[in-house]
């Protein structure tokens, strides 16, 4: 018995170190795991931080892009803008003075503004008390081009599609 103390000692010892080394090694693993998940945590809130930051520089840069760009372009947009007006306003003027121009070949007095969807309608010999023909007129000026509208008209009125109708409405 006393010879089997010592043996019993050393399987004791032998159990505990094997246990402390088999604590120490798990104990090892989840150190290393936690130390994974925090650098992995870590790792990530650093790259969302990074992200938000690019995106408000990315986003300020674009606000003072578009600021640099207004204020280069605003005075060509400004004068583009005066330009289309006043074309529009001497094209508008132009409608109401063409029968008193040279180049118009017609009879001012036969001639009746209507402005949209044809500016004029010319009731050639009016004035005279015969009308001899009926012209629709459409005033351009510089290159401006007719329509989709001005062109639906001007081609019912090549094809002769153009029709008389007379509306009776009854006196009470």
């Amino acid at each position: 018995m006393t010879e089997s103390l010592p043996i019993l000692l050393l399987f004791l010892a032998v159990l505990v170190v094997g246990f402390l080394l088999y604590r120490n090694f798990a104990l090892r693993a989840e150190i290393e795991t936690r130390a994974r998940r925090q650098y992995e945590a870590w790792r990530e809130n650093d790259l969302t931080a990074i992200r938000q930051q690019y995106e408000t520089m990315t986003r300020k840069e674009t606000e003072v892009q578009v600021q640099r760009w207004k204020q280069e372009s605003e005075v060509g947009i400004r004068k583009d803008a005066i330009e289309k007006s006043r074309a529009v306003i001497l094209g508008k003027v132009s409608e109401h003075l063409v029968p008193f121009f040279p180049t118009f070949h017609h009879n001012p007095k036969d001639a009746r503004f209507i402005g949209t969807p044809v500016d004029f309608v010319i009731f050639d010999g009016l004035d005279d008390g015969e009308v001899r023909k009926i012209i629709f007129v459409e005033v351009k000026t510089g290159s401006s081009s007719l329509s989709t509208r001005e062109r639906q008209i001007r081609n019912v009125v090549k094809q002769q599609m153009v029709e008389w109708e007379e509306l009776r409405v009854p006196a009470n």
